[in-house]
């Protein structure tokens, strides 16, 4: 009998071996299963219990197979852990991208991390002839970029309306499309300094322009929004302008039910939307689903903008910040979707993404430390960050010390270009939307690009102390 229950026994542990050995993709040498069977066999002939075995001869058996089963499930367990490791660490980076570069979101800052990818991996970029935005707020023209000889490219960064329609005629259909939006409220307070809102909207105490605003939006409402005729397109700076970058008319901002399917749609098209007040927990994101490595994503840590403005620090009531909702209602749509959406990709990585985040924060503040110091002693001391798991090791050097320090958005695109923009180059830079803005509030009609405004007699733009001495000049 008890032969027989211990037969039982080692018959049911051979095929959970078994089982798990072929479901873990592993394949049983011909000498391990045919012992295994053997075994099993011979336990089925009572005979041989029966003659010339103690009783302690089926327990010293049972230790063997168990030594054995014990064996091939660490094999197993280190199969799949090697497993694991190959595909996070040799999975393909993705080397085509579309980064819609919205306004006022910190954009200087992520572009830089797209430009480093694209020169360091020699990106055919989507760029504009000139400086600035590649065209905004229209689609460009032909004359508006360089173009590549076979009319193909690996990359889009600068700014841009968000068009689908368009961009599938320049990118494969399955181009990862990446953007980054902020709160809206504070967003709110960005655009009404740089754009010069509180004079466009004749609110003479610009040091509570906010919240003067804020008390009623709806009264500024023929201020507020801005008719570009060169392009016939509405823009608002104070209402939904995050929405509006991403391809939502300003004319439609109280179609609230209409935009939710529209940002519905904009989920499932973009891999990823970061979140400024998420910055760090958006890049490692960004790096993991993008397949790139530490050292492509790092970016260089400043001190706050210290650029002051008399509402920089404000903090609304809840009765402004009420009225704020409702009267930018699309633009908090859609930062309530993608803050939820990165949170839900960042649930999806495991616990493992929150090792990977304290790593970058270390890493990011130990770069910017060394770079700052090369840059401001010029010191080509190279900076070795030992590899990881997340990252190969990598050398920071004083090239990688220039680009991720540059402030400026022209230097590494002359990089990319292989050469520095000219005189008659500039000339033809998309315009400006807050010269644009500043143009309408003096009665001037807006203009594509700096050339056609000079030509309409346009001067002072570069300073923002535009006057007319053409045919607007007694306007």
């Amino acid at each position: 009998m008890m032969s027989i229950l211990y037969c039982y026994r080692i018959e049911e542990t051979s095929a959970m071996l078994l089982r798990k050995a072929f479901s873990g993709g592993l394949v049983v040498g011909g000498t391990m299963l045919s012992l295994l069977l053997i075994m099993v066999h011979q336990l089925y002939q009572p005979s041989t219990f029966s003659q010339g075995y103690t009783s302690t001869q089926p327990d010293t058996l049972q230790a063997g197979v168990s030594n054995m089963i014990h064996r091939e499930e660490q094999q197993l367990r280190m199969s799949t852990r090697q497993e694991e490791v190959t595909t996070s660490r040799f999975c393909i980076p993705q080397k085509k991208f579309v980064f819609i570069k919205t306004h006022k979101t910190g954009t200087c800052t992520t572009i830089n991390i797209f430009q480093r990818y694209a020169i360091y991996n020699k990106l055919e970029v989507l760029m504009p002839v000139s400086q600035g935005p590649l065209s905004w707020p229209f689609p460009p023209e032909e004359a508006d970029y360089i173009h590549t000889p076979d009319g193909t490219y690996d990359a889009l960064m600068h700014h841009f309306v968000y068009n689908k329609t368009w961009l599938l005629t320049k990118f494969p259909p399955e181009t990862p499309y990446i953007s980054i939006i902020r709160d809206p409220f504070h967003h709110l307070k960005s655009q009404m300094n740089y754009y010069h809102l509180p004079m466009i909207l004749g609110i003479e105490d610009s040091k509570d322009a906010v919240k003067t605003f804020l008390k009623d939006p709806w009264r500024y409402r023929n201020k507020s929004e801005v008719f570009f005729d060169h392009v016939n397109v509405t823009w608002d700076g104070t209402r939904n302008p995050l929405s509006f970058d991403l391809g939502w008319p300003a004319e439609k901002a109280d179609k609230e039910e209409e935009a939710s399917i529209y940002i519905t749609q904009l989920d499932k098209e973009f891999t990823l939307v970061m979140i400024l007040e998420h910055l760090d927990e958006s890049v490692v994101m960004l790096r993991r689903l993008m397949c790139w490595e530490i050292r492509d994503v790092v970016y260089f840590l400043r001190i706050e903008n210290k650029r002051y403005y008399a509402f920089k620090r404000y903090e609304a009531t809840p009765e402004e910040l009420d009225n704020h909702r409702r009267w930018s209602a699309v633009d908090y749509m859609l930062y309530d979707t993608f803050n939820k959406s990165l949170w839900r990709k960042i649930a999806a990585q495991g616990p493992d993404f929150f090792d990977e985040l304290q790593y970058f924060r270390r890493i990011r503040v130990e770069v910017s430390h060394h770079c700052t110091e090369m840059m401001n002693t010029h010191k080509n001391e190279t900076l070795t960050v030992k590899e990881s798991r997340w990252s190969p090791e990598f050398d920071v050097d004083y090239t990688y010390c220039s680009y991720i320090y540059s402030k400026r958005v022209r230097r590494l695109d002359e990089v990319m270009r292989g050469y520095r923009i000219t005189r008659k180059e500039l000339d033809h830079s998309v315009m400006d939307t807050v010269i644009n803005v500043l143009l309408k509030h003096k009665g001037f009609p807006t203009f594509k690009n700096i050339q056609d405004a000079h030509a309409a007699g346009i001067v002072g733009m570069h300073t923002h102390k535009i006057r007319a001495v053409g045919k607007y000049q007694y306007r």
